[in-house]
């Protein structure tokens, strides 16, 4: 399912000669573990009061979940085809408003995991026992609100949040080393207060673990520290920083979807 994600997120972009496929293919297999084996949710239901919430904090990352979203049942697949063109529901950024599955529209970063304590605060207020997973890029974590989030989610002791960081090393112009050192990046969110787990971003059986160990933990928040490689899975955009945000042209796309058959 990870492979066939990717392959859409590589036809879409191609489609739209527009997008990011860099970080869209790093967080692939994170995507497809939510939604395919850790989540619940129901695509004949887009508003079950009961549903598991994931809020995509690096929104330009779009591509990969609105791919998780029509294999899901959301909307056809067929519809992935519209990317980013007028009057489609998937635009460049998630919108809430028009996508059916999307938690929260995103554009600016860093406002995923405010949003995402919003909504777990909510389920405790209405007594509902519904999990809220937020997934943020690394680069994001350069962002001041990121860290005001992750003060305020330890202070309420929300242990029915978990937040993921796709840490893939590489932001819009470089790598994040170079632009603003994150490390040491597990650290931090410990002395924030936090639960943390670092994990192989590509491995399903330490990828589940960690969901797994997330739901164990109380009185706390989890963050799941996921090492990534930026374009995964297509060689020549692996840790490369031109395609954060670049299409690629019609004979890059058809090299990249032999390398993912």
């Amino acid at each position: 399912m990870a492979k066939k994600l990717r392959r859409h997120v590589i036809t879409m972009i191609a489609t739209a000669c527009s997008g990011h496929p860099g970080g869209s293919l790093s967080a692939a297999d994170i995507i497809t573990a939510l939604y395919f084996k850790v989540m619940r949710h129901n695509p004949e239901n887009t508003q079950w009061p009961d549903r598991d919430r994931f809020i995509l904090s690096k929104g330009h990352a779009a591509p990969i979940l609105y791919a998780a979203l029509a294999e899901s049942g959301y909307f056809p697949v067929e519809e992935l085809s519209t990317l980013r063109k007028l009057g489609s529901r998937l635009q460049g950024h998630t919108d809430r408003n028009l996508t059916p599955g999307v938690e929260m529209s995103a554009g600016s970063l860093g406002m995923g995991l405010s949003y995402g304590i919003g909504v777990a605060l909510t389920a405790r207020l209405d007594r509902r026992d519904y999990k809220t997973y937020v997934l943020l890029g690394d680069g994001e974590c350069d962002e001041g609100q990121t860290w005001e989030g992750a003060l305020s989610a330890a202070h309420f002791r929300m242990d029915n949040l978990t937040a993921i960081v796709d840490c893939n090393r590489i932001q819009l112009t470089g790598w994040t080393r170079d632009i603003m050192n994150l490390e040491p990046l597990s650290q931090k969110w410990q002395a924030f207060g936090w639960h943390t787990i670092d994990i192989d971003g590509h491995d399903f059986n330490q990828i589940l673990a960690a969901f797994q160990e997330a739901e164990r933990i109380r009185n706390k928040p989890t963050v799941i520290i996921a090492h990534t490689i930026k374009g995964k899975g297509v060689s020549f955009m692996e840790n490369n920083v031109k395609f954060h945000g670049k299409a690629p042209t019609p004979a890059e796309a058809e090299k990249a979807l032999k390398e993912l058959e």
